[in-house]
């Protein structure tokens, strides 16, 4: 059984029709990328994969559970993680809290929980906290704790939006371009960073970007889109070789690159 299974997606907004019968599967561990032009699909695709949008028709499958109707806190409860293109961060609150929502959100308080039980509600807040600051020094991050988002760079704030996430325990990772905006020096180590995070928490990645040096180091298998569709699939040797996939997206420009 894959660990993720798109079965056949079709998504349509009104007469307009985004993604039209795509089906891929994640293994549990893999990292896989999904990548195509403007327009492709993917952010359609992503948020799909976390209840913001569901299909029209086909499935998604993850663990063996149809999460195709499913609401997004339900979804994020099973273990799916997600880092925004644009950002999900609170300017005014410090990055210590910021974070600490990110591991509240995997299973928030009841409100019964929080009027009748004030002193266990008091200590969920502690546990939140705690895991917080470890995971933010495990980003590098917990000399900022104290500080406000908003004075924060942008790569920093990439971090933190990462590390809120992580601090959920997620088992799936959706990343939705998160190079972009970043220096290479700073995709670098964002590169590393994922790299560990998956080994330490035998992490599966699904990953939608445009920085193909990320994708081709990264990833294990690709899923291509163009208008809608799957135009292929493969490993990432297949993928860079394949004419179709040249001719619609990289480019004969990456063929000469990559030899």
């Amino acid at each position: 059984m894959a660990f993720l299974e798109v079965k056949a997606v079709s998504k349509d907004y009104g007469g307009v029709r985004a993604l039209s019968d795509v089906s891929f599967q994640v293994k549990q561990g893999e990292f896989h990328s999904v990548i195509g032009p403007n327009g492709a699909g993917k952010s359609t695709l992503i948020n799909l994969l976390t209840g913001l949008a569901r299909p029209t028709r086909g499935a998604i499958v993850f663990e063996g559970c149809d999460i195709s109707s499913r609401k997004t806190h339900e979804i994020i409860g099973m273990g799916v993680g997600r880092i925004f293109q644009n950002g999900r961060l609170f300017e005014r609150l410090t990055v210590l809290e910021n974070v600490m929502m990110g591991h509240s959100a995997r299973k928030p308080p009841s409100l019964l929980r929080l009027v009748y039980s004030p002193r266990n509600a008091s200590v969920d807040q502690a546990e939140s906290r705690e895991a917080a600051l470890q995971m933010l020094e495990r980003f590098g991050l917990a000399q900022y704790a104290g500080r406000q988002i908003g004075s924060l760079s942008y790569g920093s704030r990439r971090l933190v939006e990462m590390a809120k996430v992580m601090v959920g325990r997620p088992k799936l990772l959706l990343l939705d371009e998160p190079a972009a905006g970043l220096n290479s020096g700073e995709v670098e180590r964002l590169m590393s960073l994922l790299q560990a995070l998956r080994k330490e928490h035998q992490l599966s990645v699904v990953l939608i970007e445009h920085n193909m040096n990320m994708v081709m180091r990264l990833a294990e298998r690709i899923t291509v889109l163009n208008f809608g569709k799957k135009l292929a699939e493969g490993t990432p040797a297949q993928v860079s070789v394949n004419e179709t996939v040249l001719a619609a997206y990289l480019g004969e420009g990456y063929r000469s690159a990559a030899l």
